[in-house]
Order: C-alpha cells, then sequence, then structure tokens
C-alpha cells in the first residue's frame, strides 16, 4: 500500500493538516494521495480533556469519527499504531489490532509513503517519582481520562454514603492541565451536589501541588495571581514550591509534608514516547524529533509536528508545547507538501507566532493574555470573556476540521442537549 502523504497521529495538527490537505486537493486526489493514520476510531480535541475526566463533557456527543471526517475532506483513514519506521526506505509497520479477548482483528501492516509527517504527540513526564506510574492518573488519551471519569464517579458514590462525608483529591502539576482540571471538578461536584439529598452531601478537598514558585508559570505573573486567587476562593488548597517526593495509594509524600488523596491526578510536564529513539530519527533528551526551520526532521522526507517536534525558536528555546502551536505547524507543512506534490518548493521557513494563552477556570471564568509579545505589553482578559474567548478557540478547531456551519450547527446541538440532559455525566 502506498501514499503520497502519511500522517500518523490524529490529535489537532495531523488531523487539520490532513483535512486541509483532502480538501486541497480534492474529492478523488485526496483519498488517493493523503492518508490519516490514529490508534483510536474518533477524535477529542486534547485540551478538553479535563472536561472528559470531570465528567463534564461527554465523549458520545464531542467525539468525531475519523471516518466521517475523512470521507467530509477527502482523505484516506487507517486505524492503527505505528511500530517502526524505515526512514531510507520511506515505509512504516503499523502495530497488529486484537480485540479485548486477545484475537487477532488486523495483522501487522506496512505503508510506503513519499512524504510522511510524525503528529504523535506526547506523554506524561514522572520525573523518575515512585509510585507515580502505579498509583496516579494521567490525562494523555481519550481512555486515559474516560478512566479516571470511572473512578471519579465510584468516589462520588462512596463519599456520598460515608461517615466522613469527604473526597480528597491532589493534582500534581500547576500547569494549565492541573489547573483547569480543578476548576472542572468544583464544577461537577457542585452539579451532583444538587441532585443529591442533605444526608448524601459531600466536601470535596481538592489540593493543586506545584514545584516551581507559581502555578502557571509559563504565563504571565498576572495571570497566575488570577488564577491562584480564584482557586484558593473556590475552596482549592494551591501548594506551591513543593516537590512531589513519593506517590502512593493514600496520597503523596512532599517535600512540603504529607497530602492525605483518595485520587491522585499526574499533570506534571510532558514527555515523548521512549519508542520514538528507535525510529531512525534524531532525538533529543527527552525524545522529540528534532526538526528544522521546515519542521524536516534528520530524515529527508520525514516531518514532525506539534507535541513530538523539538522545533527551534529563539533565544535557544523550543517552540511550546501548545494547541496553537501544532495548528499552525499544520497550516504551514499545507504549504510545503502541496508545492512538494506539485515538483515546487517552499523557502520560507516556518516562524511560530504567540498569539497568547487562555485558561478556563470554571463555567464562567477564565483568565488569560493575549498577542502575546507581538504588540508589546500582553492584554490581560478575564472572567467571561475570557471564558467565552477559550470555548472559541475550541470551536476554531471544530471549523478547521467540519467548515463553518456544520460547526454552528453542531455548537447549537450540544448546547440544546446540555440544557436538556444537564453537563454533567454521571453514567
Amino acid at each position: 500500500m502506498h501514499y503520497d502523504i502519511v500522517i500518523v497521529g490524529g490529535g489537532a495538527g495531523g488531523l487539520e493538516l490532513a483535512a486541509q490537505l483532502g480538501r486541497a486537493l480534492g474529492r478523488k486526489r485526496g483519498r488517493e494521495r493523503v492518508l490519516l493514520i490514529d490508534r483510536a476510531v474518533f477524535h477529542i480535541w486534547k485540551p478538553t480533556l479535563h472536561e472528559v475526566a470531570a465528567g463534564t463533557l461527554d465523549t458520545h456527543q464531542e467525539g468525531l469519527s475519523y471516518a466521517i471526517l475523512a470521507r467530509r475532506n477527502h482523505f484516506s483513514f487507517a486505524l492503527g499504531e505505528l511500530e517502526g519506521l524505515d526512514p531510507e526506505a520511506k515505509r512504516l509497520t503499523l502495530k497488529e489490532i486484537r480485540d479485548k479477548d486477545g484475537e487477532l482483528i488486523v495483522p501487522a501492516r506496512a505503508i510506503s509513503f513519499t512524504w510522511t509527517v510524525l503528529a504523535i504527540g506526547s506523554g506524561s513526564n514522572f520525573f523518575g517519582t515512585p509510585g507515580a506510574a502505579e498509583h496516579a492518573y494521567v490525562l494523555e488519551q481519550t481512555e486515559d481520562a474516560e478512566r479516571f471519569h470511572t473512578r471519579l464517579l465510584s468516589a462520588f458514590t462512596r463519599a456520598s454514603f460515608t461517615e466522613a462525608g469527604a473526597l480528597n483529591i491532589a493534582i500534581v502539576g500547576g500547569g494549565a492541565t492541573g489547573v483547569e482540571l480543578s476548576a472542572e471538578l468544583l464544577e461537577a461536584h457542585t452539579e451532583l451536589l444538587q441532585s443529591l439529598g442533605p444526608s448524601q452531601r459531600f466536601r470535596l478537598g481538592l489540593t493543586l501541588v506545584e514545584a516551581a514558585d507559581r502555578i502557571l508559570g509559563g504565563l504571565p505573573e498576572k495571570i497566575s495571581e488570577q488564577a491562584t486567587l480564584t482557586l484558593q476562593r473556590r475552596g482549592v488548597r494551591v501548594l506551591t514550591g513543593a516537590k512531589v517526593q513519593e506517590v502512593a495509594a493514600c496520597g503523596l509524600a512532599t517535600s512540603a509534608g504529607p497530602i492525605p488523596a483518595d485520587l491522585v491526578v499526574w499533570a506534571a510536564g510532558v514527555k515523548a514516547a521512549d519508542s520514538n529513539a528507535g525510529l531512525g530519527l534524531a532525538v533529543t533528551r527527552s525524545n522529540q524529533f528534532q526538526v528544522d526551520d521546515h519542521l524536516q526532521t534528520s530524515a529527508p522526507g520525514v516531518f514532525a509536528l506539534g507535541d513530538c517536534a523539538a522545533c527551534p525558536w529563539r533565544d535557544g528555546k523550543l517552540v511550546p508545547a501548545r494547541a496553537q502551536a501544532a495548528h499552525q505547524q499544520a497550516s504551514y507543512l499545507r504549504k510545503v507538501l502541496l508545492a512538494k506534490l506539485r515538483e515546487g518548493h517552499v523557502a520560507e521557513p516556518y516562524a511560530y507566532r504567540d498569539f497568547g494563552s487562555l485558561v478556563s477556570l470554571g463555567e464562567n471564568r477564565g483568565v488569560g493574555s493575549l498577542m502575546g509579545n507581538l504588540g508589546g505589553k500582553n492584554f490581560f482578559v478575564e472572567g467571561l470573556i475570557a471564558k467565552y474567548m477559550y470555548i472559541s478557540l475550541h470551536l476554531a478547531h471544530h471549523r478547521a476540521i467540519l467548515g463553518f456551519w456544520q460547526t454552528v450547527v453542531l455548537a447549537l446541538a450540544r448546547l440544546l442537549q446540555e440544557r436538556v440532559s444537564g453537563r454533567l455525566k454521571l453514567h
């Protein structure tokens, strides 16, 4: 099986690139020349996984089928997970697929390509912390978020029928994921209490643990201060300057003392997969693929984008692992690959533009800075304005893969569904 362009990974960047290329090439040529590969059958925008984990977003309503997206955007889709890559032979192999009972469904496959794009994302970095892999939940994939949600519902039920009447959750990592998960868990708890009788109500104790001296360390200090104040006012214990020394079934051991917890979520740091080092490409110490200013790896014809790519930026820094970076890289590679299909060349290098950051702090709350350093001093926004702008980023991603009118219809349908069935998923 051969395709001109094979994209491995259907995250924000990989899916947007496949959709852009497919639409540009048209119905027949796109499906023959562009292939998207992903290990899942439906797509969830990764920045919303904390909502899936808290139960305030239903994957059955939010998830978009890759097969349907492929048909609408004129590219081909294959279910599979990357097992090996031969850059010189321009061939990759996919792992065999088995069902839950271990029965073989699809054997291992080989696919040849002219150009390939690796958009396989990254995972959690436990920094060698004892017990983290065994006792902490992560939010890397949709199944991770759903696994935590299932455990959370059990913990909610148990807490509502115990004399202590309390559930303690510790979140390690004060980045955007940790902060937003804290806010969504508060929303879930509030909605749940509205459906319980007085005798079943319980207290939710949330502790956000950060090793640095402030949360949201990659964002302006004003955003960090506002987020800290908002979380504290809502009852979250924000513990900074505390390094996690061990994770146990009963909680955390930190440099600031023990933190009892019924559930622990690890949201501190990202690291590319160890298997990246075995694909025949140059990688960094964190296993990211080294790419040049055209997003090409050490092998000609092999590109990388998103979290798995170590892309140079400025002052010796790398392009940050953000959805906006993956979006920009997808748009850039669209031009590069379309030019190659037409035997042309894009001389202009990729340049990341920081448009700022937004953080959701609950249903009607948010903070953020816009325009980054493009126009001098950052423009600070908060409250409903920041929240609505945060939602608009999600809608912009949907518009890139669905189109304007389909996104409008989808947004209205989900709004009506929420009004009827409620926001919290309790199953």
